[in-house]
């Protein structure tokens, strides 16, 4: 989750966001390249006295300054491309969770088990007895197993939400009348936070996400107790 004075991206927990990490830092040098280069030709245009009264045109160096801009942009555009379809990439989820956006709750049911559907609301800090984290704790908590591919399906009941969680490098909108699907490989254990990221109404920062991802014995455990 994210801490104080915390300004870098989060710390991976699925192998698409250490993908999404890696294209952000390669973008970063790319665009760090370009500032530093375009930064010292105006500082060196600033302050020089060179003058040329007969120049009409410059062919070649129009030529070089779209080529190499054209260069750039596909070192930038072709790992983006690869990234989108291994975003959009589903092989055999284990399980399905569907979720479903409220004003201002989420609930989620998991379509391959019977009976097993709850709300999720938002732990109230001040009246909690517990140590939780304010404005991020939730009284039901998604149980997911870790290492498994998993569908997630999500629409909305009013208006749209936005189901994400930074971590696992998720983000997609919940509309009504519309299933929206995405997948989730979780590569460690943990408790993963997320929150709406879609302006939805009065209560839009309280309806946040909590994920606990734990091996796939005690998820069965979790399914068979549930039941």
């Amino acid at each position: 989750m994210a801490t104080w004075s915390n300004f870098n991206l989060q710390n991976s927990a699925s192998p698409l966001m250490e993908q999404i990490i890696f294209f952000h830092d390669h973008t970063l040098i790319i665009l760090i390249m370009i500032t530093i280069l375009v930064s010292y030709l105006m500082i060196n245009l600033f302050f020089n006295k060179y003058i040329n009264r007969f120049l009409l045109e410059g062919q070649m160096i129009e030529l070089i300054w779209t080529i190499i801009p054209t260069i750039t942009l596909i070192f930038i555009a072709l790992p983006s491309l690869r990234l989108l379809y291994l975003l959009d990439e589903l092989n055999n989820p284990l399980i399905t969770l569907k979720s479903i956006g409220h004003q201002w709750y989420w609930s989620y049911e998991y379509s391959d088990f019977n009976n097993i559907e709850f709300d999720s609301y938002m732990i109230n800090y001040e009246k909690s007895n517990i140590n939780n984290f304010r404005l991020l704790d939730v009284d039901n908590r998604i149980i997911l197993p870790m290492n498994n591919q998993i569908r997630i399906m999500v629409t909305a009941t009013d208006v749209i939400h936005s189901w994400t969680i930074p971590s696992l490098g998720v983000k997609i909108d919940a509309n009504p009348g519309r299933l929206n699907q995405t997948n989730l490989f979780i590569n460690r254990p943990g408790i993963f936070f997320g929150q709406c990221s879609e302006i939805c109404g009065a209560n839009h920062s309280f309806m946040p996400i909590m994920i606990e991802s734990i091996s796939i014995k005690n998820f069965i455990n979790w399914i068979n107790n549930y039941s």
